[in-house]
């Protein structure tokens, strides 16, 4: 028996500043993305490559080995020009009150390739999140990126996603982007409001769909993912970004 998936909720690129405000997330389709970027979406799928090589996460505290993935991080400054630069390569951290799983400790992830953020597609996204952020929080200031790329896979018979369960990760602003899915079911995406009773669920089948988060009002989860096929291999790739208006988390 399957479960039926819901279409995400989309929403032009027009609507995005007024959906977060006023709901604390929102979806663009890839079409949208495309729009909102002003480039062609196969300039998105050129970066899809880098998922085939990721080294895997060797943090996971379930005993896992479904995860593999990349790290970077960035500062935008939310000027005219939305200036991106790199910051030298740095540990991920977050607090145990945002992720009681992994919490509290510095883990190293392999960076992501040069070839990769020197894209000018790859600065454009990030570029627009840090405008995105400004707007959401009315005020233009200097953003913290981080960025990860994520590949969840099936070969153990299941993937978890968000391994923490619902969460929220410390932030202004959270970006989900479903980079591609092959042979799964699951990894079905849900948002709640942080202190309240309206939630959402929906699944994003469609390479570069883009789930933006008001980390401060709500929180999420991706469900676990399973082989379409039993003993079947599948996997989930998705590109993570957060922005952060004071300094990088565990500064």
């Amino acid at each position: 028996m399957t479960t039926a998936a819901f279409t995400p909720p989309f929403i032009s690129p027009a609507e995005l500043p007024a959906a977060l405000r006023e709901q604390g997330y929102a979806v663009l389709s890839p079409q949208g993305v495309s729009e909102w970027l002003g480039v062609p979406l196969s300039q998105l799928d050129a970066l899809h490559a880098d998922w085939n090589d990721l080294p895997p996460d060797e943090y996971l505290k379930d005993g896992g080995r479904y995860r593999t993935r990349r790290h970077a991080c960035f500062t935008v400054e939310a000027d005219d020009e939305a200036t991106l630069a790199q910051v030298p390569h740095r540990a991920h951290w977050q607090p145990v009150e945002y992720n009681a799983l992994h919490g509290g400790m510095q883990r190293w992830f392999a960076p992501m390739l040069e070839a990769t953020v020197a894209q000018p597609v790859w600065q454009r996204l990030l570029q627009q999140l840090g405008r995105a952020s400004s707007e959401m929080r009315g005020a233009a200031q200097r953003w913290y990126v981080e960025a990860h790329q994520f590949r969840i896979d099936t070969a153990g018979g299941i993937g978890r996603p968000t391994p923490e369960g619902a969460h929220r990760d410390g932030v202004d602003l959270v970006a989900v982007a479903l980079v591609g899915r092959h042979g799964i079911k699951g990894g079905e995406t849900r948002v709640f409001e942080a202190n309240g009773r309206r939630g959402e669920r929906f699944t994003m089948t469609e390479p570069w769909t883009l789930l933006l988060l008001d980390d401060a009002r709500v929180i999420h989860e991706s469900t676990p993912i399973q082989p379409l096929e039993e003993g079947g291999e599948g996997w989930r790739d998705t590109l993570v970004i957060t922005c952060r208006a004071e300094g990088f988390q565990g500064d």
